[in-house]
């Protein structure tokens, strides 16, 4: 690795970059030019459409200012009318509920919010619309419909305010007339766009850039200094469809010619080119492309001193990346130019962390904290004048004047950037100087692909904690608003990952793959891992076991409850601790990706802690309400021996959670994993019997479903049976089980389902492709949650399915040992032959959208990814359990698809793609689905946190990892005494007055 880990301690960080400005600057001294720009922006506030205007009328935090950002986001690129008038409506009829109350007054509450909204709406196109106070003006002509036309019209105009153009002529030519009443001003144009998801779009983009880079040379000066032209900035993942660290080497062969082509290009031209920041997975690939592309200047274009990169300062490792790429500079004996930002992806960055486990997060968590970052990192970017020229980007006129500080004590030169539609209240009195020099960061394009860098600004922006926010709110004082920085807070601000779940249950332990270290410890297990034959129990001895596992029942199940958590605690502790080998043994046994089996060892700890967890706290007893002169107590008991019998496609996820439940409730278990997968089982049945759970209490009885588990089913005194598999194996345990005389033996199923994923006009194509492709062939399709059926809007279907296609054929098929693979072999020969057969139906029945691979069982039975159109959604005959994609288009009412989906009979997963929210809650509602996932994928249920199981043909509940799962395990028992029986009520007669 180029760089320390992003995972450390923030308070420990910070301190270090408080260390590094120690003498640097005095605060007070070094803001006090700002006071008088905070005041002259404040007595001549910029114009209305500016972010200061906007965040002032129309705050996040406010129901106008959420609704504004929400219709900015989507609505310019709904193509049908329909859909767009129901999301203007969705958005502003929201205050409706807002009004509610206990008196019964919600209807005029919410009929005054609306019109306050409504006035709102109006207002602000007002702003925008020249003849809307005409007698006979837009407005007057609409009449009922004003309030949505009204906002369309503002959305679609608001928009024009934060893009410099919509071509890059426009935009040269707006930047020329900018120039003559500023003349410091220079520009790097930002050609608008999200990151590429085929190579199509990725070629697209290529010559998006060429074609400014040409345009921009037209007008530089070949023979001048490099910065005092205009330039542009880049984003790698713009250029590759797969720019990710597992794709490494591919990205260097493919992503680094692209790149240089355009250097190249920007060098002949005396232009500067900005590589932009991206997330913290991707610093070092991007860092790896960076080097190679100054190998090329060097060698090339060694005269060239507009090459450069954007570094973000919320980073907990900015600091270091500026040493590392002066290092690079010198190292190349290049000049390079730095944007120092404070960042974008601050909140995905934040939840990506939570989401993983991480042991710190990878950015500041308090706001001050970045700015420490931020003074520190200019100061080592003015410290470096031989290999770097400092471009410093922020609007917070207080950080601007620390830097002019900086840069004096320095004598080093630099230059400032704002963004185009941004700071520029500020800026007006910054450039007042003429020596200082500001580069406006432009955004070119349409306007609908303005909006989620738009919306992202209104984030950022929009927080109470940021400056543009505070500046724009006049009940901020100029003390508090211009206050020091350089302080140290010892505790994040917010929870870290470990402690999510909070005091009681300890996040499950994650790895970051990005990170090398953390690859090795796993890529060590798995090249000293051996994988052996498991003897097969035999069925015939099924009678014996059971006994055993009786004869345990009678101690185990009186052993405290907190004793058998506290084991089962134990339990996850040692798993977590061996995560690399169980890793191994997923890869090599049950064909796991890297990331899947990651996510699968987390799983079986989370499994562990919270079924502990669950069962100190149900099965402690209840006291009941009744008269007086008794106690009522409810208590729970085990039920006796469960069998368990889990899949090959969670081998250890699914296994250990059936078996912890059982355990944690006071049962024994039979456990029968799945023939394909029965290694991984035992070790994990090792590891209970390890940590103190007696080896009578839990065997592993491995062997076929049709000996083995059909004799444990067919067992007398069997308490219960917890299964997950298919839904024809489900039913003739169930059939099995009722067969049998003797007690109603209750029955745990999870199944599978022709799981759904409803698509509207609103939603982001970009979000849509990725939770497809996520949802469909992660996992190479054998997830009992993974997307079958993709019924996406007319209106948008011919682009979204281009996108799938391209997206699918980006991906990697192979053996999971290796990192780069995205998909790998499904589990054997016979689910091989099975889905082949399928295909080839399909084939026949439907229309192909993705190119047939040939057969390769040969090979490790690897299946591409396969996609499907279809007429309708009752063409779906049956769940396909592996990398295949049904495909429908569906217009007119989205409830109907709803009811076709649930007319299916299966009810696992489903997902809902929209920017209605009235719409995803009525959706959700009508759906007969036991997990709803809005606006991601639908794979990838969290313990705890999206209790996961269906209904219908897709299980009978309850909810593994949920509140109500241990509950089946136990039975109840209610205690009755009569406290009067010898001597009377003594209590009562004691409290009479």
């Amino acid at each position: 690795m180029r760089l320390p880990t992003p995972y450390r301690p923030e308070a420990e960080v910070v301190a270090h970059r408080l260390a590094a400005l120690s003498g640097a600057l005095e605060w007070a001294v070094a803001s006090a030019p700002a006071r008088p720009w905070v005041q002259a922006v404040r007595d001549n506030p910029p114009p209305f459409w500016a972010m200061e205007s906007l965040l002032r009328e129309y705050p996040i935090s406010s129901a106008e200012g959420l609704a504004l950002m929400r219709l900015a986001e989507a609505l310019l690129r709904v193509p049908d009318a329909e859909t767009a008038i129901a999301l203007t409506a969705d958005q502003l009829g929201r205050a409706d509920f807002d009004g509610m109350d206990e008196t019964g007054a919600a209807q005029v509450l919410g009929r005054s919010t609306l019109a306050k909204l409504s006035s709102s709406a109006i207002a602000l196109s007002k702003k925008f619309l020249p003849d809307a106070e005409a007698p006979q003006g837009l407005l007057t002509k609409l009449g009922a419909k004003t309030v949505v036309a009204a906002t369309v019209r503002a959305v679609q105009l608001l928009g024009r305010q934060f893009v410099l153009g919509q071509t890059i002529g426009d935009a040269m030519d707006e930047a020329a007339a900018a120039r003559k009443k500023q003349a410091q001003l220079t520009y790097s144009y930002d050609m608008l766009g999200e990151g590429a998801r085929t190579d199509a779009d990725a070629l697209n983009y290529l010559q998006s850039y060429k074609n400014a880079i040409e345009a921009i040379a037209g007008r530089a000066d070949k023979a001048g200094v490099c910065e005092k032209n205009d330039g542009i900035s880049i984003k790698l993942s713009a250029l590759h469809p797969r720019y990710e660290w597992t794709q490494r080497e591919r990205v260097l062969a493919e992503l680094v010619p692209r790149v240089w082509s355009l250097c190249e290009q920007a060098a002949r031209a005396n232009i500067n080119l900005t590589i932009d920041a991206e997330e913290v997975d991707r610093l070092e690939l991007s860092l790896d492309v960076f080097e190679a592309l100054a190998a090329l200047v060097a060698q090339h274009q060694p005269q060239w001193r507009g090459f450069g990169l954007a570094m973000q300062a919320y980073q907990t490792r900015a600091l270091e990346l500026i040493e590392h790429i002066a290092s690079i500079g010198r190292k190349y004996k290049l000049r390079l130019m730095c944007r120092l930002v404070k960042g974008a992806y601050w909140d995905s960055e934040i939840k990506r962390a939570q989401e993983l486990g991480l042991p710190h997060y990878p950015v500041f968590t308090h706001k001050h904290h970045t700015d420490v970052s931020y003074l520190a990192c200019a100061k080592a970017l003015l410290d470096a004048p031989d290999a770097i020229y400092p471009q410093f980007a922020t609007h917070n006129a207080a950080t601007i004047a620390a830097i002019l500080s900086l840069a004096a004590k320095s004598g080093n030169p630099f230059e400032l950037q704002r963004l185009h539609g941004m700071g520029e209240g500020v800026y007006r009195e910054v450039l007042k100087n003429p020596l200082i020099g500001c580069r406006v960061y432009a955004p070119v394009g349409k306007h609908r692909d303005l909006l989620a860098y738009l919306v992202r600004r209104l984030l950022e922006n929009g927080a109470n904690s940021s400056f543009v926010h505070q500046l724009a709110d006049e009940s901020v004082g100029m003390e508090e608003i211009l206050v020091s920085p350089l302080r140290l807070e010892p505790e994040s601000a917010f929870v870290l990952p470990p402690k999510l779940f909070g005091a009681g249950r300890k996040n499950s332990a994650g790895l970051d793959l990005e990170v090398a270290t953390q690859r090795a410890a796993l890529q060590t297990a798995f090249d000293n891992l051996t994988v052996p034959s498991v003897p097969e129990f035999d069925a015939k001895k099924a009678a014996s076991a059971y006994s055993t596992s009786a004869t345990s029942y009678k101690i185990w199940s009186k052993t405290p409850v907190a004793e058998r958590a506290a084991l089962l605690r134990q339990c996850a502790d040692a798993l977590e601790h061996q995560m690399p080998r169980f890793c191994a043994i997923l890869v090599k046994e049950a064909f796991k990706t890297w990331g899947d089996a990651v996510s699968e060892v987390r799983e079986a700890v989370d499994f562990l802690r919270f079924y502990a967890d669950e069962a100190e706290r149900i099965m402690a007893p209840v006291a009941l309400p009744g008269p007086t002169g008794e106690t009522n107590e409810l208590r729970l008991s085990a039920r006796g021996v469960w069998v368990c019998i889990s899949p090959w496609n969670f081998p250890l996820a699914i296994f250990m959670g059936q078996v912890a439940a059982a355990l944690a409730t006071g049962n024994t278990v039979l456990a029968k994993p799945a023939e394909q997968t029965p290694f991984v089982a035992l070790e994990a049945v090792r590891l209970l019997h390890s940590v103190g759970v007696p080896e009578a209490a839990v065997q592993l009885l491995h062997g076929p479903g049709e000996t083995v588990g059909a004799a444990l089913v067919a067992l007398p005194g069997i308490a219960g049976v917890v299964f997950t598999g298919s839904t024809p194996v489900a039913r003739i345990i169930n059939r099995a089980l009722a067969a049998k005389d003797g007690p109603i033996v209750p029955l745990i199923a999870e199944t599978g389902g022709i799981n759904a994923m409803l698509v509207d006009s609103t939603a982001l194509p970009e979000q849509v492709v990725d939770a497809v492709v996520q949802s469909a062939f992660r996992s190479a399709g054998q997830r009992c949650s993974a997307l079958r059926l993709l019924c996406v809007h007319d209106a948008i279907a011919d682009h979204v399915i281009e996108m799938v296609q391209g997206a699918a054929k980006e991906l990697v098929l192979g053996n999971t040992a290796e990192w780069a693979t995205d998909v790998g072999p499904v589990i054997d020969k016979e689910a091989f032959d099975g889905i082949q057969k399928h295909i080839q139906r399909l084939h026949s029945t439907a229309k192909p959208l993705l190119a047939q691979s040939a057969p390769t069982p040969a090979a490790g039975n690897l299946i591409a990814p396969q996609a499907f159109e279809l007429k309708q959604v009752s063409d779906v005959a049956q769940e396909i359990f592996g990398p295949v994609l049904h495909i429908v288009r569906w217009s007119g009412d989205p409830q109907t698809v709803i009811e076709q989906i649930n007319a299916l009979g299966y009810g696992l997963t489903l997902g809902i793609q929209t920017r209605i929210d009235s719409r995803a809650h009525a959706l959700a509602a009508a759906a007969h689905i036991g997990n709803v996932y809005i606006n991601r994928n639908i794979i990838g249920a969290v313990v705890g946190v999206q209790p996961f199981g269906g209904e219908g043909l897709s299980g009978t509940g309850p909810k593994a990892g949920g509140p109500h799962y241990l509950y089946r395990f136990c039975a109840e028992q209610t205690l009755t005494v009569n406290t009067t029986a010898a001597g009377g009520n003594a209590a009562l007669l004691a409290s009479m007055p």
